[in-house]
């Protein structure tokens, strides 16, 4: 009996030294734990990510640093919908533009090739921590300047006196500022708030050029220029026409010349859109140019003649712009080509014509026809016989009648003004 309680007494021994091994195995293995967790601190970043700008099409790079990663993992992330683009060394998204390289143990970097405006906003560095930590990096793409054919304007036409406003949109980041140049390098017309007075500047900042009550001068091709610093600029060209009915002025009104020589009419035109012109010879009705069989019967004279270019006839005509001349010659004057003519000018807004008389100088007995004899002479008939009789060296009086020709050319220019 005695051995027996002695024997539960020995198990009883060795069942607290058991108990107590354990707990002080578990205080062992609980202090190295928290050893353990003082030795592996948390991870954290290195510095922070710097904001990058590239132009479109170039190569854009995110550094994300971070120091005592352990276990943890990092990833890429686009800030503004959460989308995951990488984990690790490893991309997940399907965009074969995105890459990661993973540099110096401590480095992660987001690398983005061929850049496209989409790609411009943030990005996300992220440690799958808890709680989670992130820094953020973005990127901003430059994109030169590209004009809004849809939302500019196209070739306007308007009316003298009108208004008219030319538009130019560009987009592009930075944004685009926009200029108006003129495209022959001339100076921009344009009129003062509340005047009537025309100030000119060799450029207009602004997308929108406002044109108050267009003049003809104001006519002519308008370039918008769209520049951003970021290469290259562009440009659109924009032809302003300015139409009004046609204006004709005849230089000289009256000319002489001597039988046999050849001698120049002149019309200066003024019209848009261009204007038919051509040269009529004869009389001319109240109502404007009779047609040849209504002349015929009703005064039993010929109408007008429409001049062809030809033998007897050389028509030109030079246009600059809006602006032109009329040319004819006669060639070999003779009595029949005296009369009057008129060089007429239409355009679907109107029709004018300017007159020019022709006639005969008759040279001084005994006197030779020089070169000078065979100009054109702006005067009355008999002022230019004495003109030209004045040559003669047995005229006593030629400075008295040359004075009387200046003055008497004076009173005949007087009144001649422009036809309409």
């Amino acid at each position: 009996m005695e051995n027996r309680n002695v024997s539960l007494n020995l198990n009883a021994a060795l069942v607290v030294i058991l108990i107590m091994t354990a707990r002080l195995i578990d205080g062992i293995a609980q202090n190295q734990h928290e050893s353990n967790s003082q030795l592996d601190p948390d991870p954290e970043f290195i510095g922070t990510i710097n904001n990058v700008t590239y132009p479109a099409g170039r190569e854009a790079i995110l550094a994300c640093s971070v120091r005592n990663l352990g276990k943890n993992k990092v990833g890429w992330l686009r800030a503004s919908d959460q989308t995951v683009l990488a984990l690790q060394g490893r991309v997940v998204t399907h965009n074969a533009r995105i890459s990661v390289m993973h540099q110096d143990m401590h480095t992660w970097k987001l690398k983005i090739s061929k850049l496209r405006e989409s790609d411009r906003g943030c990005y996300m560095c992220q440690i799958n921590t808890s709680p989670m930590k992130k820094q953020v990096g973005c990127i901003d793409v430059q994109v030169p300047p590209d004009i809004i054919n849809e939302e500019s304007s196209a070739d306007l036409a308007v009316q003298e006196g009108e208004d008219a406003t030319l538009v130019c949109k560009a987009t592009g980041n930075p944004q685009p500022r926009v200029i108006w140049r003129r495209e022959d390098g001339e100076m921009i017309l344009i009129r003062k708030p509340g005047s009537r007075e025309l100030m000119r500047v060799e450029a207009y900042n602004g997308s929108s050029l406002k044109l108050l009550r267009l003049e003809r001068r104001q006519m002519g091709a308008y370039l918008c220029i769209a520049s951003n610093d970021v290469p290259p600029a562009v440009s659109k060209r924009v032809s302003l026409s300015v139409q009004f009915a046609p204006m004709v002025r005849a230089p000289s009104q009256l000319l002489g010349t001597p039988l046999g020589s050849d001698v120049q009419l002149e019309c200066q035109v003024e019209a848009s859109p261009s204007p038919v012109s051509y040269w009529l010879k004869g009389a001319r009705t109240s109502s404007g140019f009779a047609s040849i069989s209504t002349a015929s019967l009703e005064t039993g004279s010929p109408g007008p003649e429409m001049l062809l270019d030809g033998p007897k006839y050389g028509i030109t005509e030079k246009r600059d712009g809006y602006r032109g001349i009329m040319l004819l010659v006669v060639r070999s004057f003779s009595p029949s080509d005296v009369g009057t003519y008129h060089c007429v000018s239409t355009n679907s807004l109107g029709r004018a014509e300017g007159t020019l008389r022709l006639y005969e100088i008759k040279l001084h007995p005994g006197a030779s026809a020089s070169n000078d004899d065979q100009l054109n002479f702006i005067s009355g008939p008999e002022e230019a016989r004495n003109a030209v009789a004045c040559r003669h060296p047995s005229c006593a009086n030629c400075a008295w009648l040359s004075l009387l020709l200046l003055l008497r050319l004076r009173l005949w220019l007087r009144p001649l003004a422009w036809h309409a």
